[in-house]
């Protein structure tokens, strides 16, 4: 009883505003005390409207009440600081903001510890004894603190709802099922939650044994995740060294034919050198000849000449300059055009293997194939926002703000001159390509046009099969007119049957290599679905046959 006194003493003393013991007590006018400091602040943020109110009560005064000292709680709080006892801390016992309240407690309210169902209520330690105390209130069932207690009082009878209508699922007090719900199949409310408590342990059983699938599911994916990161490890590794024996090979030919043409190189300049020497040696022989037959030559005395003419020494061979033959600019350019020959042919080897080693890079796929989408909501998960690139777009082409929109004009539009616009068709590609998987879709405006895809490196320039969507094996095109569709690739014409629309879903698996275009109005209708290898990123197009016509790339999100 003294520690209940106590905490009433606490009560009393405790200022509304901080929620702790009175600091320097005042009192105003309708008999509410404050910390002196707590009112003064509060009726400070008041001094504009000059009407200061009490806290509490919400009494008003004006003017504003001069504060008192209220000299008897100030004793009394002295005297509660001297036997040493304090107010309980507020977030052990009173409620805060986010705790339920003793529904008993007056004033400051308590922190409730148990609500009881019976009642309905919520206590704190104190106002709770009796259910622990009395023999009829034992009996009713207490649980945690809620605040949803009067969501189980019947709002018509304000009587605790135990029962349950099973013809209209609601929860209804005994008054009701004896008038409005007389006659519906009802039961009590702890009836009906054993048996929605059988039927949530059978969905929890199945969740626990989804939850256990799933993670053998995880289980073998990391595997499959190791599996996938030790092989490409091992095929790196691999790769790496045959390329590096290539290298080597390649670097050991190298030297091989720099060694072999410098060998050669060296006996040839040897060659021509001897034989430049031996020349040189007889021109001057054959000087020296010409001197001495000079001075012969010009002897006056006829005796003399005749005398030495006998003794001049006969010429030597003649190496013939017949016997040196020149090839102009032909030495070793032989040795270039063979290398020549031996780099195209590995160029064309590689070019040719190239594509398939990339093929058997990206058909490595682990996972299950995806299944075939059947609804616009299987598709949309994959929607993509597309934009037109004005640099692509033929002269004819207006894109206007957000190139989402393309329309064929007859006059030609200001576009500077750009290496990727399309000079001739009356086309044009996306910004983005596109990889992985991707949806879009196309609304068309006028009798023909075009839905695309296209490699980057689809030609421009022209109104050749080259450049033109379908035409070639760069591209692929869906024909749209008013009557007919029909799909190109390659030159390729295939007639597609199905119901006509002003707009066309496409849906891309660039690794599966799957194209499939789609009639999309109330309902998803599927048209046509090529099946290939892309070995490129794509790029969305369209393409327009009569001035007037437009397309526009939807937003899907």
């Amino acid at each position: 009883m003294a520690q209940e006194r106590v905490q009433l003493d606490e009560e009393i003393i405790s200022c509304p505003i901080c929620l702790d013991l009175l600091k320097d007590p005042v009192t105003i006018p309708c008999g509410h005390s404050y910390c002196k400091n707590c009112i003064k602040d509060h009726w400070d943020t008041e001094d504009e409207k000059e009407i200061y109110s009490c806290p509490q009560c919400r009494k008003s005064f004006t003017p504003r009440p001069e504060l008192l000292k209220n000299t008897m709680l100030a004793a009394l709080v002295e005297e509660l600081k001297k036997t040493g006892l304090q107010a309980a801390p507020a977030d052990l016992c009173y409620a805060g903001p986010e705790d339920v309240a003793c529904d008993v407690c007056t004033g400051r309210k308590l922190r409730a510890v148990k609500s009881c169902l019976s009642c309905p209520a919520s206590y704190c330690e104190k106002h709770l004894q009796p259910h622990y105390d009395v023999a009829t209130l034992k009996k009713h069932k207490l649980v945690e603190p809620s605040e949803k207690l009067q969501e189980n009082i019947c709002s018509r009878h304000d009587e605790v709802m135990k029962m349950f209508c099973r013809t209209d699922q609601q929860c209804i007090c005994y008054l009701c099922a004896v008038e409005e719900h007389k006659g519906h199949d009802t039961v009590s409310a702890a009836a009906e939650r054993t048996e929605r408590q059988r039927v949530l342990e059978g969905s929890r059983h199945n969740i626990q044994q989804r939850i256990q699938d799933r993670e053998e599911d995880v289980k073998l994916l990391q595997q499959e995740v190791e599996a996938i990161n030790g092989s490409a490890d091992k095929a790196v590794e691999h790769s790496e060294k045959i390329f590096t024996q290539l290298i080597r090979l390649m670097e050991e030919r190298r030297s091989h034919v720099k060694q072999q043409v410098r060998s050669q190189q060296e006996t040839e300049v040897s060659r021509v050198k001897e034989l430049q020497e031996k020349l040189e040696q007889e021109i001057t022989e054959l000087k020296r000849k010409d001197a001495e037959l000079k001075k012969l030559s010009h002897t006056e005395d006829h005796t003399q000449f005749l005398h030495s003419y006998p003794s001049l020494s006969p010429l030597s061979d003649s190496t013939h300059s017949s016997s040196i033959k020149i090839r102009p600019l032909k030495y070793f350019e032989d040795v270039t055009a063979a290398v020549s020959e031996v780099r195209d042919k590995l160029q064309d080897v590689l070019i040719e293997t190239w594509t398939n080693i990339l093929l058997t890079v990206t058909e490595v796929d682990v996972l299950l194939s995806q299944p075939e989408n059947k609804t616009r909501a299987d598709v949309l998960r994959y929607s993509c926002e597309i934009t037109l690139d004005p640099n692509t777009a033929n002269t004819h082409l207006f894109l206007p703000e957000g190139n989402r929109r393309a329309t064929y004009m007859r006059q030609h539009q200001s576009y500077s001159d750009h290496p990727d616009r399309f000079t001739a068709w009356s086309q044009v590609l996306s910004r983005e390509s596109l990889t992985g998987r991707c949806y879009w879709e196309v609304a068309r405006r006028g009798r023909v046009v075009g839905v695309a895809v296209a490699y980057k490196n689809i030609s421009r320039v022209g109104r050749s099969d080259e450049s033109g969507f379908g035409l070639n094996d760069k591209s692929w095109m869906l024909y749209c007119s008013t009557d007919s569709y029909k799909f190109y690739h390659n030159k390729v014409q295939t007639p597609v049957s199905g119901p006509r629309s002003s707009r066309i879903g496409v849906y891309l698996d660039h690794r599966a290599g799957i194209l499939s275009f789609y009639s999309v109005s109330d309902t998803m209708t599927f048209l046509h679905r090529v099946q290939t290898t892309f070995t490129q990123p794509l790029y969305a197009g369209l393409w327009f046959c009569l001035s007037g016509e437009s397309a526009e790339f939807c937003k899907l999100k």
